[in-house]
């Protein structure tokens, strides 16, 4: 079932580093380094050549990006306290922010030790105060200086240096090993070497295990070749109640084509995840603010959450990971579920470099092969067994994809005045003053307080908007707003702004659910109103002020399926029309923050600017744009492909904004624009996941879709025929 083509991949790391140091022979997994990459002399020599570190691999990398890895380390405490006492829903997911928080303590506190062992110096105080601190990137670059009066630091010590050094990465990859793979890509490459160099004395140390995983030198775009589970495996039966070398090894299955073996692991996790955790969690968002406002209604100032107190994000990544196996699955099922076609559906990725649809040709093909499937009886029992394996694993996954949203919140009607507080208080963090302190436009917006009296807003779980039976006093969407959004910046003032909590993989699960419907075959009409909500939804994420935008696969595959689907649930719009993003809400008053308060902070934290670009510089963005995308794509793995990939990206995005400037829907960047606005296009090529779910749209038959036959199915004589498809029933997905 595995896809050849496809992996190993790459992550989306924008840097790849030659290897210019070796690595320590004594550790667990340096044997099988050597051994893996014997085979490899296959490849091209640039290729073989290029050894990077193996969590740049990792993907979803990009999500993780934003100012958070430059922002003061004071700053983003203040703003991560400040987030969490914002009513709900609160503009960053609170366990992510603490998350990102901690390993920045983490991997700059490693970072210190790392340096000051392997330049001698005992004293972070020496450090810090030759050249007023910048001693710690002068030895970064390898510009170190002599111990205190010429002393040498003994082995001894240094090694305790780097023990601690390797405790603190470790604990920082088991808080998130996306976002503390892209904190260590920013750092010193002394990280790099820290945990080889612990391992040649402890060779079975857990953390220095664990740490060195992420850090091994592989060549580039061969993990799964170049990566066994015999470090992770020691890990594990060294530590059974850590859950997350669990969540590790079902990511490096992931890479090797395993999802079977994925989802155990996962599920693993989550069980233990869970038994370890108090039923606190469980508590109604409602309570938890409650409570929140009780402690703190008499403090002015805004307490540190201590961090046994603060939110985790571990059951959110398991989910999101274990949802996505599923939803692979589902797909890698669909060529078994249907009649076998030409060779042209059998992957060929030049299909879909020009984004042309070839569903004419799919349809004059598939009734034929339909009426020959139907000859073989044979066949045809297997094909409408994988048929309903497909359902139950895309059922599975959108049970964990519902599950995920239960932890982030969406308001209709939040008070304009309460996200600008959060602006005003951003502001002030950034620019280390206090001089918005009294100047607050509603009273009982208190900064101690994180519900506010005057809030009396309305507050979704994501998941209940999903729901069979969504609340009912949603505002209207899509509206005339797509349409003539000048309009609606020219009538009366608002008082209120929808808002969505933001998380770095939530546009990803957002159209990743809409994946999973279509699988199911859920009718058109209630796939339109899922639609519609995801991008009701995708329009309002914004990563404001700690995470930049990011492209979503999902996403793309989402939109490469509506057009070679023909958008057959009827969108009134395109997909980009429907999540350009929403405008910014108009002032409230001359004396309060204006509209694009949002934007000017975002411009002052970044230090990036606002012109006008030339039709000769946008032309260049686009082609400069095309090429990191195309390096970035796990499915350009050579010259003729990356060519490839680099035309039909420019190609679209051309054919993008002649749609937008030529009569076509106002460009997005009229007006403020949000914080989290990405201007690029996503990827055009098509994967093997749009592929399969564009066929099972066009091929797949629908009347036995979402399990309508199954409730028909009353009379009890009718259980015996009906007993080899037990395993198969939905009933059994919870």
């Amino acid at each position: 079932m595995g896809k050849k083509n496809k992996k190993p991949t790459v992550g989306e790391s924008p840097t790849l580093e030659a290897d210019t140091t070796a690595e320590p022979s004594t550790s667990p997994s340096t044997t099988n380094k050597k051994k893996a990459s014997s085979p490899t002399p296959q490849s091209s020599s640039s290729t073989s050549a290029l050894v990077i570190c193996r969590n740049k691999h990792w993907r979803y990398i990009s999500s993780f990006h934003g100012p958070w890895l430059q922002l003061p380390l004071e700053v983003l405490v203040t703003l991560a306290n400040a987030n969490y006492y914002m009513p709900l829903p609160r503009p960053v997911d609170p366990a992510v922010f603490y998350d990102l928080v901690k390993i920045r303590q983490l991997v700059d506190g490693a970072t210190d030790l790392a340096v000051r062992a392997a330049n001698g110096v005992a004293s972070s105080a020496l450090s810090n105060s030759l050249a007023g601190g910048a001693a710690h990137h002068m030895q970064a670059l390898g510009l170190g200086f002599g111990n205190n009066a010429g002393a040498k630091l003994s082995p001894e010590r240094r090694f305790r240096m780097r023990e601690q050094a390797t405790q603190k990465l470790s604990r920082a990859y088991h808080l998130d090993e996306i976002a503390s793979s892209v904190a260590t890509m920013q750092s010193t490459s002394t990280l790099e070497n820290v945990a080889g160099l612990v391992l040649q004395r402890a060779p079975n140390d857990p953390d220095a295990n664990y740490v060195h995983f992420f850090h091994e030198k592989i060549p580039s775009r061969q993990l799964a070749e170049c990566t066994d589970f015999r470090a992770l495996d020691l890990i594990i039966g060294q530590r059974p109640s850590d859950c997350e070398p669990l969540r590790t090894r079902a990511i490096v299955r992931m890479f090797k084509e395993d999802f079977e073996g994925a989802v155990q692991d996962l599920t693993s996790a989550l069980g233990v995840y869970r038994l370890q955790q108090q039923p606190r969690h469980n508590r109604p968002a409602a309570d938890e603010a409650m409570q929140l406002e009780q402690k703190t209604r008499r403090r002015r100032d805004q307490p540190p959450l201590d961090e046994a107190n603060q939110p985790s994000s571990t059951e959110v990544q398991l989910l999101f990971q274990r949802a996505g196996c599923y939803l692979t699955l589902a797909c890698d099922h669909v060529p078994h579920a249907l009649c076998n076609s030409s060779t042209e559906q059998k992957g060929n990725p030049q299909n879909g470099l020009n984004g042309s649809s070839n569903g004419a040709t799919n349809g004059n093909v598939a009734p034929q092969e339909a009426d020959g499937c139907l000859e073989d009886k044979g066949p045809a029992k297997k094909q409408l067994e994988m048929r309903k394996t497909v359902r139950v694993y895309a059922k599975r996954a959108l049970r964990d994809y519902m599950e995920y949203f239960k932890h982030f919140h969406y308001s209709p009607d939040l008070p304009i005045e309460v996200s600008d507080d959060f602006s005003r208080q951003v502001n002030q963090a950034t620019h280390r003053t206090k001089k918005y302190y009294g100047q607050s436009r509603h009273a009982s917006q208190d900064p101690g307080s994180p519900t506010g009296s005057s809030a009396g807003h309305k507050v979704y779980e994501l998941a209940s908007l999903f729901s069979a039976t969504p609340p009912a006093d949603l505002p209207p969407y899509p509206s005339m707003d797509i349409v003539s959004p000048g309009a609606a910046a020219a009538e009366s003032i608002q008082t209120t702004t929808e808002v969505v909590t933001y998380h770095p993989l939530l546009t990803d699960a957002l159209h990743s659910l809409l994946l999973c419907h279509t699988l199911i075959q859920t009718s058109a009409k209630e796939l339109q109103r899922h639609a519609h909500m995801v991008a009701r939804l995708a329009r309002l994420a914004d990563g404001y002020p700690v995470f930049q935008a990011s492209r979503s696969p999902a996403r793309a595959d989402w939109i490469e399926v509506l057009r070679r689907a023909e958008n057959w649930i009827e969108l009134s719009s395109s997909w980009e029309a429907l999540c350009a993003p929403a405008p910014l809400p108009a002032p409230m008053s001359t004396s309060g923050v204006s509209a694009a308060t949002a934007s000017v902070n975002a411009l002052s934290i970044t230090g990036g600017t606002n012109a006008v670009e030339t039709e000769e510089q946008r032309k260049e963005r686009m082609r400069q744009q095309a090429i990191i995308e195309a390096l970035e794509d796990e499915r350009v793995n050579d010259e003729a492909s990356f060519k490839a990939a680099i035309l039909a990206r420019q190609r679209r995005a051309e054919a993008d904004h002649a749609s937008t400037t030529n009569g076509g829907v106002p460009s997005p960047n009229a007006g403020p624009k949000r914080w989290a606005v990405d201007d690029g296009r996503e990827y055009p090529i098509l994967t093997e996941r749009a592929e399969a779910v564009a066929r099972w749209i066009r091929e797949a038959p629908t009347g036995s879709g979402a399990g309508s036959n199954k409730r028909k199915k009353k009379p009890r004589t009718a259980k015996k025929a009906t007993e080899p498809e037990k395993e198969f029933k939905p009933s059994e997905i919870a």
